[in-house]
């Protein structure tokens, strides 16, 4: 396992949601995250049909066009009823003429759940699979998973995708009435972050 050395990483993602719970999981470690808007760079053609393929193709593109190491995820919800899905197509769902509409990708999934006859509880899982990459092009993986159930209505406003619909294992509440650092506290990329720490920080 390689530790990162830097003392800058470059996050490969332009979602300042996602740079802004990675930060705060790495400063304490002294080192300084930055996105990929700092760089210009353009997103990457997600072209796999897996979290790590689609996470390897962001992170080695990012570390090549800007000399430091990169770090990048792919995630989504899997939904048991539905084999899977959306799984890598998780945000493909929400896409409505050139914006994402969660609230659609949303319904979207309830109604293949009702129209697959699936019983409740609907269990699902969201996942996340980081990948650090170097210019060089080595790479380590990082794996995160949280698991849980789609319910139905959506419930709270907070968070972002699919967040009003997932309710974690062991809770009342969705991710959407979560308050977000008791979330990022217990996120399947909060899993996955805690594994890069201890691999590459620790």
């Amino acid at each position: 396992m390689r530790k990162l050395t830097d003392d800058k990483l470059l996050v490969a993602t332009h979602n300042s949601g996602k740079l802004e719970e990675i930060q705060s999981l790495v400063r304490p470690f002294g080192v300084t995250v930055v996105g990929a808007d700092d760089f210009g760079l353009a997103e990457p053609d997600e072209t796999e049909s897996t979290f790590v393929g689609n996470a390897r193709i962001k992170a080695h593109t990012a570390a090549k066009a800007s000399g430091l190491p990169a770090l990048s995820d792919d995630s989504g919800i899997e939904i048991d009823a539905l084999n899977g899905a959306p799984g890598v197509y998780t945000a493909n769902w929400a896409e409505s003429g050139g914006t994402r509409d969660f609230v659609k990708a949303m319904t979207r999934a309830h109604d293949e759940l009702l129209a697959a006859g699936a019983e409740q509880p609907w269990h699902a899982r969201f996942c996340c699979t980081l990948v650090l990459a170097w210019p060089d092009g080595h790479e380590e993986v990082f794996p995160g998973v949280i698991e849980g159930r789609v319910v139905w209505p959506m419930r709270g406003a907070n968070g972002h995708g699919y967040d009003p619909i997932f309710q974690p294992d062991g809770y009342t509440v969705t991710f959407g009435e979560m308050d977000r650092w008791e979330k990022n506290r217990i996120s399947h990329r909060a899993d996955a972050v805690a594994k890069f720490v201890k691999a590459c920080l620790g």
